[in-house]
């Protein structure tokens, strides 16, 4: 890996005054520019049919995107026929604008607006290369000749929009603009904006785009600053920003555009796009959401979306996939459960205005994720927290938290012996047979009780293989009282340590649900019982912490 064949390929701006560091975050939502259908789908190995991007453009709509680039007409038949399908039937909302890429060349742009014939509104979207090596190595043009390239091209394209009897907008990209000198790029956008003439009721978008990530994000703010206040007619040119993500930081530097002068924003759904991708606008609207500014998009239902577009596009989103990934929310660890687990305790018990839970940026159930299913989850890493929150929000177990350590040995034993991460009705079984009513070797046949003054009276029948015992005892509680005839019976020297129940549901058919510990040979033992009678229920977890000890406990 020789290093030393690599410089800095970007031009840092002079003369800017950086007042966008000092600004905190934006106040409201950019103009949003889906372009899946054209940027994202070309960078597909198996490019979407006809019938898929119809159906992936009625998605964008219901999502809530109001400026839609829908392909390149000049490319292929493909794109040219999707858009005639768009128009012919009748399928683009009427606040919905769809855009259309064009080189500034004057036969393509012919075939643009041939496509667009009968669209109410529409954005065509010209560009050309304007960096150095795109100048020197591609076209072999100087830098008059590129503006000159720019300004013909916008000027054919002002004449064709004259005939064009819907609204055009226009939208012009200094292409590999990150690689373009700054005072070159604003005197070539100078160019265009003196043939398109923007006004307060016809703006024209100057778009900056970072065809190739080449410095860190705050290098592409000041590049956006320097043009945004040095561009004419600034008041009338909508600044849109088109990041990639070759260095992983498109976001960022969507971001801290956005502080330095951008208002719109053209990005895919989860980052689609060439080589590492474009801004994934899922994260950067939900980035915004998270800070409590309304996105303008809707992405409550998120499991759907996903679906969606991995049928589309056949594109995998990656379980970490910040907002939207299968295991985003996930917490694995026994420290993050706890915490979780605590501050969803604590914001039912509290008034709350604003969500504020630890490990969890937003709340799940925003964009369609569950608590149980998506946010805690058990393997070998879990800890006490995650496995009493699971079965107590899962299935109505209140599990003591003097039992809380013990239970959560238990299933990670299990997880690890597996090497596997357990589901819900995994814990649960794992629960229910190592805990819950254990019957061997000793199982409760039936009891009656007395009381006589201040002590319970009990009579047992307790059957150990096939041998039947008849047990009686008495005690300060009908509990204190089985275990005394337990121990006087059957010869058992334990102390009974902790003792809860609740009941499981609400209403007259509820099941009692009983928590007993004992300590036998200086070892914590717990036992559940569960019974339509409170009594019973107590007994059977009496019984269960006595034969967990008696038949090798696997703690």
């Amino acid at each position: 890996m020789d290093f030393k064949k690599y410089k800095r390929g970007y031009y840092m701006p002079q003369g800017s005054n950086n007042s966008w560091v000092n600004k905190e975050y934006v106040d409201k939502a950019p103009i949003w520019c889906s372009v899946d259908l054209r940027d994202g789908n070309q960078a597909l190995i198996t490019p979407m049919n006809l019938t898929q991007k119809i159906e992936f453009f009625k998605i964008l709509c219901d999502i809530g995107f109001k400026e839609i680039e829908v392909g390149f007409p000049a490319a292929s038949q493909t794109e040219f026929d999707f858009i005639r399908t768009l128009i012919e039937e009748k399928l683009i909302p009427d606040d919905v604008t769809i855009q259309v890429l064009t080189q500034a060349r004057p036969h393509i742009i012919d075939k643009t607006f041939e496509a667009l014939k009968g669209a109410k509104q529409v954005i065509v979207h010209l560009y050309n290369s304007t960096s150095v090596a795109q100048r020197e190595q591609v076209f072999k043009k100087d830098k008059q000749e590129i503006i000159a390239l720019a300004v013909s091209g916008a000027e054919y394209a002002t004449r064709k929009a004259k005939d064009f009897e819907g609204k055009v907008t226009f939208e012009y990209s200094p292409e590999s603009f990150t690689g373009t000198e700054p005072d070159y790029a604003v005197e070539v956008i100078n160019s265009v904006l003196e043939v398109f003439k923007p006004t307060a009721t016809n703006k024209v978008i100057i778009n900056l785009p970072v065809t190739v990530e080449l410095s860190m994000p705050h290098i592409y703010a000041q590049q956006v600053e320097y043009v945004s206040n040095n561009i004419n007619n600034r008041e009338n040119v909508i600044i849109s920003l088109h990041p990639h993500n070759d260095r992983g930081t498109a976001i960022a530097d969507g971001e801290l555009g956005l502080l330095a002068g951008g208002e719109r924003i053209e990005g895919t759904l989860f980052g689609n796009g060439e080589r590492t991708g474009n801004a994934d606008i899922i994260t950067f609207a939900m980035n915004l959401y998270s800070h409590g500014v309304d996105p303008e998009l809707d992405f409550c239902n998120m499991p759907m979306i996903i679906k969606a577009y991995e049928k589309l596009t056949q594109m995998k989103v990656p379980p970490r996939q910040p907002y939207a990934g299968e295991l985003v929310f996930a917490a694995f660890s026994g420290s993050h459960q706890d915490a979780i687990a605590k501050g969803m305790a604590y914001r039912a018990n509290h008034d709350m205005d604003y969500w504020n839970v630890p490990y969890l940026s937003i709340d799940p159930n925003d964009v369609g994720k569950e608590y149980m299913a998506d946010v805690i989850r058990i393997n070998s890493q879990s800890g006490k927290g995650g496995v009493s929150y699971l079965l107590e929000r899962a299935y109505g177990y209140e599990i003591p938290l003097s039992m809380r350590e013990e239970l959560g040995y238990t299933v990670k034993g299990f997880s690890d012996n597996l090497h596997k991460e357990l589901k819900n009705d995994e814990v649960l079984k794992i629960f229910c047979d190592e805990y819950i009513n254990i019957s061997q070797p000793i199982k409760l046949n039936e009891y009656s009780f007395n009381k006589n003054k201040n002590k319970y009276n009990v009579n047992l029948e307790v059957q150990n293989g096939d041998v039947i015992r008849r047990l009686s005892g008495s005690g300060n509680g009908m509990l204190d009282s089985v275990s005394n005839a337990i121990k006087q019976g059957l010869g058992y020297n334990y102390i009974l340590t902790d003792y809860k129940e609740h009941a499981k549901e609400q209403g007259s058919n509820s099941l009692a649900i009983s928590y007993v510990s004992i300590t036998i040979a200086g070892k914590k033992i717990w036992g559940v019982g569960e019974d339509e009678d409170i009594a019973s229920s107590s007994i059977k977890a009496l019984l269960s912490a006595i034969n967990r000890h008696f038949k090798g406990d696997r703690v």
